[in-house]
């Protein structure tokens, strides 16, 4: 059996090969309040964080191009008392060259795929930004970009069951 007629005797076809590249990464918006230096705040503090993640893709332009955008809110406060520390608002951006993606996959890809290539840069900025902000670097965890397709969709069933019940 040879390489070139083994798919096409199983009448197999290959899968479309998927091309993809980041042409730029760019930071869109960004704002650091240190609300805790701004109050003259020192000591040691136990800080709770919160991180707030939303994902947007649009289509560009120029061909098989797309701009992938991750917005991150961090809030932190303290532990104590509650007192806000620093508030970090980040939108960082990529614009990718994709091909070979069927279209009914190509939300899902760039909704995770596209967002998981950004992220360990995205991750290096929000460590660098708190540093030097004077508080140790935040290091986020990784973020489960499925995850939050999934409940972003389910979110959106929801919207849409509950708008075809008030009809």
């Amino acid at each position: 059996m040879s390489e070139n007629g083994a798919a096409g005797a199983n009448g197999n076809e290959q899968p479309p090969q998927i091309k993809m590249n980041i042409l730029g990464q760019f930071v869109r918006d960004l704002s650091f309040e240190n609300v805790m230096a701004q109050k003259g705040a020192t000591g040691e503090i136990q800080p709770n964080i919160n991180v707030q993640v939303n994902l947007d893709a649009k289509k560009r332009a120029a061909e098989h191009q797309f701009e992938v955008s991750i917005k991150l809110n961090i809030d932190s406060k303290s532990k104590a008392d509650n007192d806000q520390l620093f508030l970090l608002e980040i939108e960082y951006c990529g614009v990718f060259h994709v091909e070979g993606v069927p279209e009914e996959q190509l939300h899902p890809f760039l909704m995770i795929e596209c967002p998981r290539m950004l992220f360990p840069f995205l991750r290096r900025i929000v460590s660098d930004v708190t540093r030097d902000g004077g508080y140790p670097p935040l290091n986020l965890e990784n973020i489960d970009f499925v995850q939050i397709y999934r409940a972003e969709l389910a979110r959106r069933q929801g919207e849409q069951g509950g708008q075809t019940a008030n009809a």
